[in-house]
């Protein structure tokens, strides 16, 4: 795809965050191109998940089609939610002590706990499948390795609450914790860790317990 259609398809999206709602013959007016041309992008973008568009019936003519961000679309711009959680995080540590961040924690954890417990069953292979699935619809981008010994290594190439975990590491306690129980096995080994040794991935190995 080239620079040219990036940006194009960047200011459209910047444009419906900024209108919220826009025809096809608006943008086309706004970025003084065809409306054909808008239509490649609109299709691209649509196809993505990142706008999606509505019938509105006119006062005089035929209806005509609007289009708006979706909800991934949104969240496509920049946020600082991790740099806000640990703001608060460091101030209720201040306010009630390090143990109130540690039940936070646990909390947490018995939550995801209830959420997916009733999910993952089966045997030991159909768990750990089951878990590497809810971990890459959160955001882990996991994969999985079984080693002729039966032996997993689960790899989680993103954490998606880095920045938490590495000013407070109870939160890849926690994690640890959630699968020992979700699996139904004591015997996991959290190998490497992003958030306290900067590496590329947090790596467990993860074994039945017989």
């Amino acid at each position: 795809m080239s620079n040219n259609t990036n940006s194009t398809r960047q200011v459209i999206l910047v444009m419906l965050k900024k209108s919220h709602e826009l025809t096809v013959s608006e943008m086309a007016q706004q970025l003084e191109i065809t409306e054909m041309a808008v239509r490649r992008h609109l299709q691209g973008l649509e196809k993505e998940g990142l706008i999606h568009s509505k019938l509105e019936r006119q006062p005089m003519g035929r209806p005509t089609h609007k289009y708006f961000l979706t909800l991934q679309g949104d969240e496509s711009f920049p946020r600082n939610y991790g740099n806000l959680s640990l703001e608060f995080l460091h101030d209720l540590e201040r306010i009630s002590g390090t143990e109130v961040i540690e039940k936070l924690f646990e909390q947490r954890r018995e939550r995801l706990q209830q959420k997916y417990g009733s999910s993952v069953n089966g045997d030991f292979d159909e768990r750990v499948e089951t878990l590497a699935r809810i971990q890459n619809e959160n955001g882990y981008m996991v994969e999985v390795e079984k080693d002729d010994d039966g032996t997993y290594r689960f790899i989680e190439y993103n954490c998606p609450i880095a920045k938490v975990a590495s000013a407070y590491p109870v939160a890849c306690n926690c994690e640890q914790k959630l699968f020992k129980t979700l699996l139904n096995t004591d015997d996991i080994e959290r190998e490497e860790c992003m958030a306290k040794e900067n590496t590329p991935s947090c790596v467990y190995r993860l074994k039945e317990t017989k």
